[in-house]
């Protein structure tokens, strides 16, 4: 233990002194030596450092991103050297280098928060077994091992003894039912982070090793908290189910505000921003400004989602613009569509197509204007009333041609002017 100790001195004397600062605060409050200003203060402690870790959460996420970008040239990859793993790995270190992303920045918060909790273990476990620690002296030592979450000492475990317990002047049974209870909340939160992860904010268009890994990590991490959460004191417990849900809650405003791309949680965002820009015809929010400017930006590289969003604002009468803002978009000029289509702008009347004829309409002349515009149709041939009957129609003497009907006039030959012809004589037997 005093190679632990040596080893951490430099964390555990600043985690100390933050505790005891949160203590003196709390403890005017409810008291020195209750469980609510020392487990207040290690709740404090765990929101200090969270707040001082988001520059490496924001870093993280961004390699997050970078590493689902990269996804489908992975795949590639995966699939040109399936049957050599060597260059299978050579190749992904490659791409790595040249797009700048590394697999390890993801893990950047929990690396980080390693020192300062190994740090409070340390001190915790110092408590427990009546030894100071940086700046906690024999008085605050006392105070501390007082101290009770829900019955449970400050400095218990899971794995104590009975007369460990005692010592600390608290049950055994209760001590096992707090820190049983206590793991199974930090193992079920670590879970549902990850299965919040894995289920809404993923692409699910690519599948890769990489979703297969963080899969795993999914039923990985509850079993590991649920294996170490024995031997950790109610302290540590505190401390990490704290680090939980600020994580949980933490990811919770990311996938709702700033969700991966082809991802389920980008579809639910989409539409709430659909309605918000259709309602209020513009984009309020700095963030959502960035959103729409990185979709514009994609063109035709758009997923489903992002394509129904801007084929939304289409209908809306919208178009968004490429520094993220939207404008009205009813002129009379047609607009391109996602697919390529052509599309009028709303409130634009479309183009009338002209009529098609018939064939018998077209033989006639194009005759059919007239009789629209309420004109009577000039009498351009012949009936039976007005031949004679000896004569018989020009039209019947060329090959090919057809007989009047009564009361219609003659078909237009092969080659002859359509419209209104002038009625050849009757010719003489």
């Amino acid at each position: 233990m005093d190679t632990i100790a040596s080893l951490f001195s430099f964390i555990t004397t600043p985690v100390s002194w933050v505790i005891v600062q949160f203590h003196s605060v709390y403890g005017a409050l409810f008291g020195p030596d209750t469980g609510w200003a020392w487990g207040l203060s290690i709740v404090s402690l765990v929101i200090l450092i969270r707040i001082c870790l988001i520059p490496l959460f924001v870093k993280q996420i961004k390699a997050t991103r970078a590493m689902q970008t990269l996804q489908p040239e992975m795949k590639k990859i995966q699939e040109r050297y399936k049957n050599d793993k060597q260059r299978q790995s050579e190749e992904m270190m490659k791409l790595y280098k040249e797009t700048g992303t590394n697999p390890l920045s993801s893990c950047l918060p929990i690396l980080a928060q390693s020192p300062f909790f190994f740090a409070l273990y340390h001190v915790l476990n110092s408590i427990a077994n009546n030894d100071t620690i940086g700046v906690i002296n024999q008085s605050l030592l006392e105070s501390a091992q007082k101290a009770h979450i829900f019955g449970a000492p400050l400095a218990a475990k899971f794995t104590d003894s009975s007369a460990d317990v005692a010592a600390l002047d608290a049950s055994l049974t209760t001590v096992r039912i707090v820190t049983a209870v206590m793991i199974v909340l930090m193992s079920a939160s670590q879970f549902y982070t990850q299965r919040q992860l894995m289920t809404k904010n993923v692409d699910t268009t690519v599948k890769t090793p990489f979703m297969q890994q963080q899969k795993m990590l999914m039923y990985v991490f509850p079993v590991m908290f649920a294996v170490f959460g024995i031997n950790f004191p109610v302290g540590v417990l505190v401390y990490w189910l704290t680090t939980n849900v600020w994580t949980m809650g933490q990811q919770m405003y990311v996938i709702h505000n700033n969700p991966t791309p082809g991802s389920k949680a980008q579809a639910s965002y989409l539409d709430r921003l659909t309605k918000h820009v259709t309602q209020h015809e513009k984009v309020g929010r700095r963030r959502d400004r960035a959103i729409v400017k990185a979709i514009v930006v994609k063109g035709r590289d758009r997923n489903e989602f992002e394509r129904k969003f801007i084929n939304g604002l289409s209908k809306a009468g919208l178009a968004a613009q490429a520094d993220g803002t939207v404008i009205k978009s009813d002129t009379a000029a047609a607009a391109q569509a996602e697919d390529g289509t052509p599309t009028t702008a709303v409130g634009t009347p479309k183009r009338q197509q002209p009529k098609r004829q018939s064939k018998s309409q077209r033989q006639h002349g194009g005759a059919v204007g007239p009789k629209a515009a309420g004109e009577s149709e000039p009498k351009t041939s012949l009936t039976k009333a007005d031949e004679p009957e000896d004569a018989k129609p020009a039209a019947a003497a060329k090959k090919g041609g057809a007989k009047p009907a009564g009361g219609t006039r003659s078909k237009a030959q092969s080659g002859q002017r359509k419209g209104p012809q002038r009625p050849k004589s009757p010719s003489k037997k």
